[in-house]
């Protein structure tokens, strides 16, 4: 990593849930927590708690210099709308396979 850039990922307890045209298509209570600087913070969800029979795969595809490439998912009318890195870099390799949705609603404690 570069002088000043860093990244963490730290097992979270929040109760996270993704919606999409009304549509529940993600919802967790063990996100994995991404920081990294300049960004905020990305909640990584595991896959057994994101609707994937929903999700179409997409040819995009990123590279980020600290966490490697990712692979994109859409759903109607949403393209590109989630991303996960199936082979990260070594730093990052917790968030293997696991989701991440551009809007991420944290679930008040009720």
């Amino acid at each position: 990593m570069t002088a000043g850039h860093r990244i963490t990922v730290e097992q979270g307890t929040e109760h996270v849930r993704v919606t999409h045209g009304g549509v529940v298509l993600a919802e967790s209570r063990r996100p994995l927590l991404l920081r990294e600087t300049g960004l905020p913070v990305r909640y990584y969800l595991p896959p057994e708690d994101v609707r994937t029979d929903l999700l179409t795969p997409s040819d995009r595809r990123t590279h980020c210099p600290f966490k490697g490439y990712a692979s994109y998912w859409s759903v109607p009318e949403a393209a590109d709308l989630v991303w996960a890195y199936l082979d990260p870099k070594p730093e990052v390799a917790a968030v293997k396979g696991h989701f991440c949705f551009y809007d991420t609603e944290v679930v008040a404690a009720g």
